[in-house]
């Protein structure tokens, strides 16, 4: 370690930064690092600064005398006595001078030192700083050459812009800064311009003056006022040394935000940007990327910054238009993205917003403009169709997993864009679609190749996918071309499959169609290559097409039973496949579902029988929890009750069900696994997971069936009980309150529910006397409970075996958890409480006693023991006090804030007494409360008035 007190601090600082480069000891690297930190800003700093920078010194020395004398300014400026800065200002010149043919990276920082002073200088102070710095490097300096001094003087010109976008300057001075930096352009612009244009100035140099204006133009320098240097950037497109920093300028200045006023400048920039389709071309052709991206880019940010303001100058329409088509040309490079091209995804943003534009005009307007841009938007749905077609299948297999998701991505990007058009092109773009599908798919000349069939199925999915399309007169006629297409390929076979799912609602309105799709899609659940896009269409099919499906239903469950038992789908594709399952059987009759049920679900009781015996272990409880999850996705979608409500109004009348009488389906073939399910329970009661996937089945019965369920309340209660008692976990008391919310209110089940709600309250209070803290789901979980109980049946809370004192305590406690989850649901559960103060005697009783504690905690809270996020829950606990239980809350509030240093140390008495008489004085509008109790806080944190609270 370094001897800090024995060694001066420049002789530290270089073995310091020995260690921490060279050490292989990741200790003493730490350990060098912190104190070269503290050596930064301690007040030796200034003198060892000076010493660090010395021509013997290593680059790496040098360096962080550099770093330190910025640090030392941008961070400690308020150290600096006025009568030193001029001596700062010298010396520093005379080292950039100095360093100007040295190190490169000294120089920047020593730049940057410079750059930080005089933003602190200006516009008092060093009122022609700019001007200045022009002044002293063009003079004739004795032994540094022109050439080195004028690079110099060009860094120092454009770190100063940036050093000003990251400056620690307040806010007020900011406004200065930039203004008196806008006024001193003038002096930067003509040196610039003159190296620019000098036919001998080294390709160095113009690298350098391109740098400085995209550095510049970040201070909303006005366009017309960099217009010449625009022009010679242009101009430097064609040096290939030149051409990376040269668009940058380029696309900088032109997407400066204000650059839009500056009209006749944006006018002159159109030829201009159209002049380099004859160096696109050849770059094209060439096979050189990174030159036609560039002018891509030159060309988007010229269109999409400025399309409105272009769209406007009437006169000029056809040289607007001759952007849009350099731009579509751009889409439609050659190559396939990303692997030969990276350019034409860039342009996707400027046909959203040249739409956006044109649709935004009012109607006269609009009506012109489409007559010109509405074959322009086909022209781009053709080139994008284009561009989304997969390469051949020897291409696509080269390519990398990293280069097929992206370009599946861009084909989503592409898919969105075609959405968007829609909008501009209507019913006429399906129509054009559908002519050229019929086409490639009758026609007898030309062998087609799979690829161009899959792109134009991919155009009309991505529209029926978000667009109601039931309207269409095409959708007929595609569907009758779907069966024709010879699909001998995966992505082709896809792209049918997801077509065939976006045309479900049309399907449910024209049944008749059902029968030359669904055999497609029955024949493509047998393809594990197929096995998502299979499986959600026929999901999509069984949703919206029902009660058209019974002919079909024997054959369905057939296939899907078949291809479950060959396990040929991943986990999730399976629980689609049941929850399809579900939706095809809710529009059958009653035996026929029982019947169908029992054949499908008969081999996983079996297999379930099996493995319930068997000792537990990994492989068998993952076996366990798929077929668990089989059930409940089964039952989470097989509703027998919406048919009477679906053959309502709208429905034809040959779909009604007849009314079903007995037990419901489901329930049979719950009734039937009860006691398998209470097997498995008692050997993985242990296991969280197991029991989850358990409470799951009958979490999503309950919800789907809702009374039907009623024939197993009382048996499910027990189970749970049992469950919970032995080993209480999260997932059991959320099916609690699902069975308090749907049947606490029913006479004749409100006895079990009552026995099953006291007793996992009883065992929960236990936990919070063994400590909670390790258990903030089943807290939280338990908070949503008690919330639900009081605002389904707050007669559970009359009871002689509830123990209100206690569950109220665990909510004090709750609230100062750390989890926000837990919190909510607290607060949740103290806003459904303190309204029954007055009608259950219980409640009432322990707010009276016990209500100030609920108070200090929310205060607590409030002071700064809760993330802020939470703020306008505990505004509403303490909305809840001061509207039911007035009286108190004022005593209350009083003596609370009389402690000193409480809820903060931040808060005089002042600020306390306001606080509690605005509280105290909102009854009706919470909206109000909940601002108060966010300015408080912000008090109470030390960040009223920061930047920090804006962001709230």
């Amino acid at each position: 370690s370094i001897r800090e007190d024995e060694e001066r601090r420049e002789g530290g600082v270089p073995s310091a930064l020995h260690q921490l480069y060279y050490d292989p000891n990741i200790e003493n690297k730490n350990l060098a690092q912190k104190w070269l930190m503290q050596a930064q800003v301690s007040p030796q700093a200034w003198q060892f600064c000076w010493v660090l920078l010395r021509p013997e010194k290593v680059p790496e020395i040098q360096y962080f005398g550099a770093s330190a004398l910025h640090t030392k300014i941008s961070r400690y400026w308020g150290d600096i006595p006025t009568e030193q800065y001029d001596t700062l200002k010298t010396q520093l010149f005379s080292q950039i001078a100095r360093f100007a043919s040295g190190s490169k990276i000294v120089l920047t920082r020593l730049c940057v030192a410079l750059a930080s002073l005089a933003l602190n200088m200006m516009p008092e102070v060093w009122p022609g700083a700019v001007s200045e710095m022009v002044h002293m490097f063009q003079e004739e300096g004795g032994e540094v050459d022109g050439r080195a001094r004028c690079l110099a003087l060009l860094e120092l010109l454009t770190v100063l812009p940036e050093e000003f976008q990251t400056s620690r300057l307040p806010q007020y001075r900011k406004g200065q800064v930039r203004g008196a930096l806008g006024r001193e352009w003038a002096a930067v612009y003509p040196l610039l311009q003159q190296l620019l244009r000098q036919p001998d100035s080294p390709p160095l140099v113009k690298a350098r003056v391109l740098k400085c204006l995209s550095s510049w133009v970040l201070l909303d320098v006005p366009l017309n006022e960099s217009e010449g240097l625009v022009e010679a950037s242009f101009t430097a497109l064609s040096d290939p040394e030149l051409f990376d920093t040269a668009v940058e300028a380029i696309v900088n200045t032109i997407s400066q935000p204000d650059s839009q006023r500056y009209v006749n400048t944006l006018l002159k920039l159109v030829p201009q940007v159209l002049q380099l389709q004859e160096q696109l071309r050849d770059a094209i052709q060439n096979g050189d990327m990174e030159t036609s991206h560039g002018i891509c880019r030159i060309a988007v940010s010229l269109g999409e910054n400025h399309s409105s303001t272009l769209l406007e100058q009437v006169e000029h329409w056809q040289s607007f238009l001759a952007l849009v088509n350099m731009i579509m040309f751009c889409t439609g490079i050659p190559g396939h993205y990303p692997v030969n091209e990276t350019t034409s995804s860039l342009t996707l943003t400027f046909w959203y917003t040249l739409q956006d534009d044109i649709m935004s005009f009012e109607a006269e307007k609009q009506a012109v403009y489409l007559q010109v841009y509405r074959p322009v938007y086909f022209q781009l749905v053709d080139v994008l169709l284009h561009k989304a077609q997969f390469p051949t299948d020897e291409e696509y297999a080269s390519w990398s997993s990293d280069e097929k998701e992206q370009f599946r991505i861009y084909r989503v990007d592409i898919s969105d864009t075609l959405m968007y058009v829609y909008e501009m092109l209507g019913a006429e773009l399906l129509s054009n679609l559908y002519d050229k599908l019929g086409r490639l798919l009758t026609s007898t000349e030309q062998t087609t190749t799979w690829q161009h069939t899959e792109a134009l199925l991919y155009g009309f999915q991505s529209i029926a996918e978000t667009i109601d399309v039931n309207y269409s007169d095409v959708i007929p006629g595609l569907i009758g071309l779907i069966p024709r297409i010879n699909i001998n390929n995966v992505q082709l076979a896809d792209t049918v499959m997801f077509t065939i799912g976006a045309l479900a609602e049309w399907l449910a309105d024209h049944p008749v169609m059902l029968s030359s799709v669904l055999p497609l899609v029955l024949q493509a659940l047998g393809n594990p290559d197929l096995s998502v896009s299979s499986v959600s269409t026929l999901k999509k099919i069984c949703r919206e097409c029902k009660y058209d499906l019974p002919p079909y239903a024997t054959n369905i469950v057939a296939v899907s039973q078949e291809v479950l038992i060959k396990q040929i789908h991943k986990t999730s594709q399976c629980m689609w496949l049941m929850q399809a399952l579900g939706f095809l059987l809710s529009a059958l009759p009653v035996e026929e579902i029982l019947r169908n049920l029992h054949s499908l679900i008969t081999p996983y009781i079996q297999q379930l029988e099996k493995l319930s015996e068997e000792t537990p272990n990994p492989s068998n409880k993952l076996a366990i929890i798929h077929i668990l999850g089989l059930l409940s996705n089964l039952f989470t979608t097989l509703d027998i009750t919406k048919q009477e409500e679906e053959s309502g109004e709208n429905a034809p009348p040959i779909k009604s069900a007849p009314p079903q009488t007995g037990p419901n389906p489901v329930v049979v073939v719950l009734q039937q696994v009860f006691a398998l399910i209470q097997t498995v329970l008692s050997k993985w009661l242990n296991d969280s997971q197991v029991v989850e996937a358990v409470c799951a089945i009958f979490e999503k019965s309950v919800k789907t069936l809702l009374h039907d369920f009623a024939p197993m309340v009382s048996q499910l209660s027990e189970m749970l009980g049992q469950m919970y008692s032995t080993i209480p976990q999260a997932s059991a008391l959320d099916l609690t309150r699902q069975m308090v919310h749907i049947f606490a209110s029913e006479t004749n089940h409100f006895p079990p529910i009552k026995a099953l709600f006291e007793l996992v309250t009883s065992v929960t209070l236990t936990i919070f006397q063994q400590g909670p803290r390790d258990h903030p789901d089943i807290v939280d979980s338990f908070m949503q409970l008690q919330a639900q109980a009081l605002k389904r049946k707050p007669d559970l809370f009359l009871s002689e075996s509830l123990d209100v004192k206690a569950v109220f305590h665990c909510g004090v406690l709750s609230l100062k958890f750390p989890e926000a989850p837990t919190v909510k649901s607290t607060c949740f559960f103290f806003t459904e409480l303190i309204p029954h103060c007055a009608d259950i005697p219980p409640v009432g009783q322990v707010v009276q006693e016990d209500g100030k504690l609920l108070l200090l905690a929310v205060l607590e809270a409030i002071g700064g023991q809760s993330s802020r996020s939470l703020m306008d829950q505990f505004a509403e606990v303490l909305f809840c006090l001061n509207k039911h239980c007035f009286a108190l809350l004022t005593v209350w509030l009083k003596e609370a804030l009389r402690s000193p240093g409480f809820p903060s140390s931040r808060v005089s008495d002042d600020q306390k007494d306001t606080f509690s008489q605005q509280v105290l004085r909102e009854r009706v509008n919470k909206r109000r409360v909940k601002d108060i109790v966010k300015e408080f806080t912000l008090v109470c944190r030390g960040l009223h008035g920061t930047e920090y609270a804006a962001d709230y």
